[in-house]
């Protein structure tokens, strides 16, 4: 079952970056839609969606599938599929190329397949639960960089103002105190950074589970780590997420707890 499923998440991801890049060529930016005040959705995150959705279906038509947004299908199942048909939406529409396709799959609440294809970098990240991750078929490692104010922090976060607020906040402390701390438009790319070796981290308060279930399988297949805000293994049901190469993840943490104070 796990091969034919990560046979379906590859060619769902791939075909449905092949129309991503169709529609980036040509695409304009006034033609995008709000459904909320920090987030926009395009006619190509629902063409992205319904070929993912479509493959799906085909192959696993009992299974339920949780995507950014057409929602949970409610289904009772062992399989959850959890889609972001189009992540870093907004880099999209600016023709910002960091943009990509996440689609995790656990298995009895556990996941078990992360697959992040950003097509217009080619780069198909695919991690399956106890086999490792890959680039393009390569195993991927996290980096081994842990020395104080080498790291290379990377944050996300959610669409509320206080999600907003603390990531600003987590970008200031490392800014002022660490190496650099940058926020790339996409979680699931920065995840699948951090997965193999380009940055150190990825914080982000306010997570959607669509964007990162994917990017988590990847980092911990590589041999990364990743906890809550409290430095407890995450879980699907967690609004805040902190991923690294464990080398550095105490000093996140603590810069965390820091601004609580």
């Amino acid at each position: 079952m796990e091969r034919k499923i990560k046979k379906v998440a590859v060619q769902a991801a791939f075909e449905a970056g092949e129309k991503l890049l169709k529609e980036f060529k040509k695409f304009d930016r006034t033609t995008s839609e709000f459904k909320a005040h920090h987030e926009i959705v395009t006619s190509a995150d629902k063409a992205s969606e319904k070929i993912i959705l479509k493959i799906i279906k085909n192959r696993f038509p009992d299974h339920q599938i949780l995507s950014e947004e057409s929602g949970d299908n409610n289904f009772v199942s062992d399989y959850l599929w959890i889609i972001d048909p189009l992540d870093g939406t907004t880099n999209f529409s600016m023709h910002n190329p960091l943009f990509s396709i996440s689609i995790g799959v656990a298995y009895k609440g556990e996941l078990i397949l992360g697959v992040i294809f950003a097509p217009y970098l080619n780069e198909m990240f695919v991690a399956e639960a106890g086999k490792g991750s890959t680039l393009n078929g390569k195993k991927i490692r996290v980096s081994s960089i842990g020395k104080k104010g080498r790291a290379l922090n990377t944050f996300c976060h959610g669409r509320n103002n206080a999600d907003i607020q603390t990531a600003l906040d987590y970008m200031t402390q490392q800014k002022l105190n660490g190496f650099d701390c940058r926020q790339m438009g996409s979680a699931a790319i920065e995840l699948a950074y951090v997965a193999c070796g380009r940055v150190e981290s990825i914080v982000i308060p306010g997570v959607n589970v669509w964007d990162a279930a994917a990017g988590v399988m990847l980092v911990r297949e590589a041999g990364g780590k990743v906890t809550d805000f409290d430095n407890k293994k995450w879980k699907l049901e967690n609004r805040d997420m902190a991923a690294s190469n464990g080398l550095v993840h105490q000093e996140i943490i603590e810069v965390l707890k820091k601004m609580q104070k």
